[in-house]
C-alpha cells in the first residue's frame, strides 16, 4: 500500500518556537485547504447519500463505525440527529471501538481487534435493510476495516470516509470517499485537517439524507425537539413566520401540539 499522507512530515518545522500568531496563521493555512479538497469529492458524496437515503426511505437504519477521533465524530454526528431532525435515537447509530467508554478515554488496543466491529453491530440486528458508514482517517484501522468486510459478506451496503489514497478501507466499502489534505500540522495528528474533513462530511450527509426525508421545511427544523428555552424561542418565530400570528399565539400553539411542524398543519 502507498506511503500514508497522513502519517507524512508536517510542512512546517520547529512548531515550539513559533509564536502564537505563527501557529494560528499556519493551522488557519492548513485548515483552509479542507474544504477545497472535500469539493472535489462531491460525486462520491452524493452516491453515498443517495444510496443511504434509499435504505432510509424504507425503514432502514444508518450506521457509523470507527476508532478515535473518527469513532467519536461519528457518535457526535448519529446523536445530534434526535434534536435537530426529531428522528427517533435507533435510527442513526455511532459506533466506536472500545464502545462508549472510549468516547472520553482511550482504550487500548480495541481498535485493533478484527472481530470487535461486528459484535458491535450485531448487538443491533443489524441486516441488508441497512447501511453502514466505516470512517477512519488511515483508511486501514482493522475494527472499521473489518467490520465492513463483514458487512459486505453479509449483503449489507457500506461507504467508507478516509484521508489517504488506494486505502484497504475504501476498497471493503461499497461507496468510498477519499479526502486526501496533505500532512497535518501536527505531524500524524489527523485530529486536525482529517477530523475537520470527517466531521464536515458527515454534516453533508445526514444533513442531505434528513433533507430528502423530509425532516426540513423550506431551510427550518420543524421537527426539531424543544428540549430548552431557546429552541421553544426558536419554533415559536418559526410558527410565527408561517402562519402570521403573534408571538404569544405562535407560543401556544407550538406547546399544545409539541412540534413545529404539527403547530403549523394544525392550522392548514
Amino acid at each position: 500500500m502507498p506511503s500514508k499522507t497522513t502519517e507524512s512530515p508536517s510542512l512546517y518545522r520547529h512548531l515550539e518556537q513559533m509564536s502564537t500568531i505563527e501557529l494560528l496563521t499556519n493551522i488557519n493555512q492548513e485548515d483552509q485547504k479542507v474544504a477545497l479538497a472535500i469539493r472535489e469529492k462531491l460525486p462520491e458524496i452524493e452516491a453515498v447519500v443517495d444510496a443511504v437515503y434509499d435504505k432510509m426511505k424504507d425503514g432502514g437504519r444508518l450506521f457509523y463505525i470507527g476508532a478515535g477521533t473518527s469513532g467519536r465524530l461519528g457518535i457526535v454526528d448519529a446523536s445530534e440527529c434526535p434534536p435537530t431532525f426529531g428522528v427517533p435515537h435507533d435510527l442513526v447509530i455511532g459506533l466506536m471501538a472500545g464502545g462508549d467508554g472510549a468516547m472520553r478515554r482511550a482504550v487500548e488496543f480495541a481498535e485493533d481487534d478484527t472481530h470487535l466491529a461486528w459484535k458491535d453491530l450485531s448487538a443491533y440486528a443489524i441486516d441488508e435493510q441497512d447501511f453502514v458508514i466505516g470512517i477512519a482517517a488511515s483508511g486501514s484501522t482493522p475494527y472499521v476495516v473489518h467490520g465492513l468486510k463483514d458487512c459486505r459478506e453479509r449483503g449489507i451496503s457500506t461507504g467508507s470516509i478516509s484521508c489517504n489514497s488506494d486505502t484497504v478501507l475504501s476498497q471493503a466499502a461499497d461507496y468510498p470517499i477519499e479526502v486526501v489534505l496533505g500532512p497535518e500540522f501536527v505531524t500524524g495528528s489527523t485530529r486536525m485537517k482529517a477530523g475537520t474533513a470527517q466531521k464536515l462530511i458527515l454534516n453533508m450527509i445526514s444533513t442531505s439524507v434528513m433533507i430528502k426525508l423530509g425532516r426540513v421545511k423550506d431551510n427550518r427544523m420543524v421537527d426539531m425537539q424543544l428540549s430548552n428555552n431557546k429552541l421553544v424561542d426558536r419554533g415559536t418565530k418559526m410558527v410565527m413566520t408561517s402562519l402570521h400570528v403573534t408571538y404569544e399565539e405562535a407560543k401556544q400553539l407550538l406547546l399544545d401540539h409539541g412540534s413545529v411542524r404539527a403547530a403549523i398543519d394544525s392550522q392548514s
